[in-house]
């Protein structure tokens, strides 16, 4: 059997080893049920038990209190830049939207939108190469119905560090990409969703977590699969759900609280980013994207001046077992993502290597 790489992906992004030893371990029979948790009905107990155990540690982990309703939703994050115009554009009679734009997910998000109401730019990165988050402050028009943003850029690696204050406007968040990697106040926000494939588990679902106040408002044509208010009543079964994709998220949030909770995840997020943005800095060869003021702790970009260096850089790096560093296709460049099953020991690894691959290079 091949050594496991240190997988840099951004999504889906590598899980811990423990973990996938306890589902390889339980695959073929779960519990002593004699099936695999592939083959158990959605309905049946012991799944029963593994979503509302989900929704316990959750709870436990963020501190969120019952304002908020928590289910899964098929189709990942992309499936929520349509579900949520559909469930929150009639909170108001002028279904009006705002979207703080820092990068591709709320351009795409804002285009969706467009299908279900009317929508404003506020803000956006776009003149700046979405290396950093412009300054946004302003008197919100009352009769905004949310106003959107994405915390986490994973193709830039840019991260908002202070949410904007939207009063009583809902405020809604993409956290795909840096959901439990630093303590949040999750109540804060009128709306949070997060694709699982980054720091929850496998690809496919999303978790959402809506303020109760906010269920009952869908549009008309919403199809029944994007309706929050159902997704609650029905506790995300109101069809079959990935019950491996939510047993899987189960493990993680096992594995997350294990380590001593999100606290300990931020400080170790934020020791494994500063290792590589130290050699970044340090360095004449490569050259950081993201504006300091704005840095991900969860995604690390930067480039090379040569097209064909950074080549060699991916095929060295590839040998050295650090895996699928190469940027997101509209952009290029190289983008470490270390979420938080990148153990310290990985990120050493790349710093190691990117310090020795530039004394050979200059």
């Amino acid at each position: 059997m091949s050594q496991r790489v240190y997988n840099f992906g951004a999504g889906p992004a590598m899980l811990p080893t423990e973990v996938m030893e306890e589902v390889q371990q339980e695959m073929l029979d779960y519990q002593g049920h004699g099936a695999s948790i592939i083959e158990i009905s959605h309905r049946a107990p012991p799944f029963l038990e593994i979503l509302e155990e989900t929704e316990s540690i959750f709870r436990r982990l963020t501190g969120l209190g019952s304002s908020h309703v928590m289910f899964f939703m098929h189709g990942g994050a992309q499936m929520q830049f349509s579900a949520v115009p559909l469930n929150l554009m009639a909170r108001k009679e002028k279904r009006s939207a705002v979207y703080l734009i820092t990068g591709k997910w709320g351009v795409l998000a804002e285009e969706e939108a467009r299908k279900f109401g009317s929508t404003r730019v506020a803000l956006d990165g776009k003149p700046l190469g979405f290396r950093k988050i412009p300054e946004w402050e302003e008197i919100l028009d009352p009769e905004t119905s949310y106003v959107h943003l994405t915390s986490n850029n994973t193709l830039y690696g840019t991260q908002w560090q202070e949410y904007p204050d939207t009063g009583e406007v809902p405020l809604v968040s993409d956290s795909t990409s840096d959901i439990l990697s630093r303590k949040e106040d999750y109540s804060r926000f009128g709306l949070v969703y997060a694709g699982l494939q980054k720091n929850l588990g496998p690809s496919g679902l999303a978790l959402v977590l809506v303020r109760e106040d906010l269920l009952g408002l869908a549009l008309p044509q919403t199809p029944k699969l994007l309706d929050y208010q159902l997704a609650h009543e029905q506790r995300s079964l109101a069809n079959t759900t990935s019950v491996f994709s939510i047993y899987v998220t189960l493990k993680m949030l096992r594995w997350v609280e294990k380590q001593g909770g999100v606290a300990v995840m931020e400080q170790r997020n934020r020791e494994k980013s500063k290792l590589l943005y130290d050699v970044l800095d340090d360095s004449e060869l490569y050259k950081a994207v993201a504006d300091p003021e704005n840095r991900s702790i969860c995604n690390v970009t930067f480039r090379l001046d040569d097209d064909e260096m950074e080549k060699r850089f991916l095929e060295q790096s590839l040998n050295e077992g650090l895996y699928a560093l190469k940027g997101h296709r509209d952009v290029g460049g190289i983008r470490a993502s270390i979420y938080n099953s990148m153990p310290l020991e990985g990120v050493k690894a790349l710093a190691d290597f990117m310090q020795d691959f530039e004394r050979r290079e200059t």
